[in-house]
Formats: C-alpha cells, structure tokens, sequence
C-alpha cells in the first residue's frame, strides 16, 4: 500500500462520491414526489460533479496524470478498466447535462426518461472512479505523472 495520498486526487474522487450519492437521494425525493428538494438535490449533485472536473481538469493540464504503479501483468486489466470509466464519465457527463437541461426547462417527458438512465450511468461511474482512485493511490503506489496520453498508454 501507497504511503502518501496524495491530496488532489483524494478531493476530487470526494466530490465524484458526493455527487453520485446527491443523485441518489435526489432520486429518492422525486419517488416521493417531492420535486423542489429533488431540484436542489441533483443542482447539488451537478455542482459536486463540476467542482470535480474543474480539480480534475487543473491537475491534468498543470501537473499530469499518473500513470499505473502496479504490477505490469495487471496493467492491461487496468488500463482496460480506466477506458470503461472514461467512456462512462463522458457519458454520464453528456447524459447529466441534458438531463439538467430537460428538467430545468420543464420537458418532464424527456427528463422522466433520460433521468434513470443518467442515474445508473452516474453510479457506475462514481464506483469505477473510486475504484481507479484506489488502484492507482491506495492499493499500488502511484506511477510517474506524465500527460494522459502517456498515463494511459505507457509511452
């Protein structure tokens, strides 16, 4: 296990976890019909999800990303794993804001359906971008950070 944390990707994968339990509750309130809570619920939701990507995005513009420190002969499984939650992020990210889009300008047709949608992608992402945390800071020890086209593809 890693000794160190390091503190910037500990705060974003924090609001990515944050976000993804706002959707969860703000689920829950509109099952219960209560739709102003569900409104400032999954703004919040929104907000955690921005606050990570500006993190997220300033860390890899200004210092990189960090590249697999574990085992070469799980590095494929990883690296297979990280292009899973990309692709989901995107996703979810692209989903979030038409669905934000759609309730916001009261489509409740669109949003009703894309809503449940963007909540399942949205965990899954949370739960893979926690597990990426993990693999890439707690259970390994980082490797070097490098831009992302060389974080991800080792070259």
């Amino acid at each position: 296990m890693s000794s160190s944390i390091p503190i910037l990707p500990t705060i974003s994968t924090t609001f990515i976890v944050l976000s993804a339990i706002s959707v969860a509750i703000g689920w829950y309130l509109i099952r219960k019909r209560n739709i102003n809570a569900h409104i400032k619920v999954m703004t919040l939701a929104a907000i955690f999800a921005v606050i990570f990507f500006i993190i997220y995005a300033s860390r890899t513009i200004f210092i990189g990303n960090t590249a697999f420190g574990g085992p070469d002969d799980i590095k494929i499984y990883y690296t297979v794993f990280l292009v899973f939650h990309i692709t989901l992020a995107t996703v979810g990210a692209v989903f979030g804001i038409i669905s934000l889009i759609t309730g916001y300008k009261k489509n409740y047709e669109k949003h009703r359906k894309l809503g449940p949608i963007t909540s399942i992608i949205w965990f899954f992402t949370g739960i893979t971008g926690v597990a990426v945390y993990l693999l890439l800071y707690v259970f390994y020890s980082g490797g070097e950070t490098t831009s992302v086209i060389k974080a991800i593809l080792g070259f």
